[in-house]
């Protein structure tokens, strides 16, 4: 499959929704604090990453804080992953880094029978900070969409896991696998 991707050149569609999270946080000057206000990647992402073969579709779920999403909110997600995913174009859902496994495993209790890879993605800091993460998991999640069989995964820092066994760990800023259920 990966031969035939390089070989054809071909074009892909990929949807991302975008739920709010520290990745989408943007800094008030005149409070000193970081907000979710609305969804920042699609200027960001185009301004940054050539992507001449690939067409980014943003979906606008909600903006808000993990911490503060609900059961209800989650369904939301799942269920807009199971809409989109009749379109058969993978999806990318960023995600603040706090609960995006309960979401993701939420999703796929919710719809275990996805046609197309789901990755869940985040970052540490947002992505309008210097050093943030934000882009390397994002572009990590959009490469990784391409070429991974359908099925629910979390994407971050270099590193793909299968949902579920999967966690945040909070020490070393972070996800990892509590199973043997690492693919890279």
């Amino acid at each position: 499959m990966i031969n035939d991707i390089i070989s054809q050149n071909k074009w892909f569609r990929i949807n991302i929704i975008t739920t709010g999270g520290t990745i989408e946080k943007t800094y008030d000057e005149l409070e000193g604090r970081l907000y979710n206000r609305e969804t920042v990647i699609k200027n960001r992402i185009n301004q940054r990453l050539r992507l001449p073969y690939t067409e980014i579709i943003i979906h606008s779920v909600m903006s808000i804080d993990s911490l503060d999403m609900t059961n209800e909110q989650r369904e939301v997600i799942g269920e807009m992953i199971s809409s989109l995913a009749k379109e058969k174009h993978p999806i990318v859902v960023l995600h603040g880094t706090d609960t995006m496994q309960a979401t993701a495993e939420l999703a796929k209790k919710l719809h275990p029978q996805i046609s197309v890879p789901v990755i869940f993605t985040g970052a540490m800091k947002p992505l309008g900070f210097e050093d943030s993460d934000a882009l390397q998991n994002v572009t990590e999640a959009l490469i990784a969409a391409q070429i991974i069989p359908a099925d629910y995964y979390i994407s971050f820092h270099n590193r793909l896991f299968k949902v579920p066994a999967v966690r945040k760990n909070k020490k070393i800023g972070t996800f990892e696998s509590f199973s043997k259920n690492t693919l890279g």
